[in-house]
């Protein structure tokens, strides 16, 4: 027989995503009345700027970000038409594509982050204290264990 959670992990679980949700929103709308494009645009910047070379293949974009296929290859054709991301085939086999992050694309993650730190801290760190939010971080981890990944870090690479 399988085991039900708690009403309490119910309860925890409910509030997690609604905040989760919440918070997402504000960031977005944050980033929106900066003049900047969603906060997937950042993230897939921040990945492809981190990779060696600033390259990815989409699939390893698409595993790094979390997202399904069909919405990172609709991101990877707007940064390409923005001029924020390249595809360049792929020297060994000729078939397969990578995605590189451009200057201007590098540009604009770093223009972008000093809004979307701003929306962390006003969304997040001022309801914190750091010791709450190392706590936060700590049970975040352990709800995260079973997915074996690092914690992943936000801010650009320096």
């Amino acid at each position: 027989m399988k085991r039900r959670p708690s009403t309490e992990a119910t309860e925890a679980w409910i509030r997690l995503m609604r905040i989760q949700s919440r918070v997402l929103d504000a960031v977005e709308q944050d980033l929106k009345k900066a003049g900047f494009p969603p906060l997937a645009w950042y993230d897939a910047l921040l990945e492809l700027s981190r990779a060696p070379g600033g390259e990815l293949r989409p699939v390893e974009l698409e595993k790094q970000m979390m997202l399904p296929q069909y919405s990172t290859s609709r991101l990877i054709d707007r940064l390409v038409d923005e001029g924020l991301a390249a595809r360049r085939e792929c020297e060994k086999d000729k078939r397969g594509l990578f995605v590189e992050i451009t200057d201007a694309g590098r540009d604009l993650q770093k223009k972008m982050w000093g809004s979307y730190s701003a929306a962390i801290e006003r969304h997040m760190g001022s309801k914190l204290s750091d010791a709450e939010a190392i706590q936060l971080a700590a049970l975040l981890d352990r709800l995260g264990c079973s997915c074996n990944r690092a914690p992943k870090e936000i801010a650009p690479a320096r």
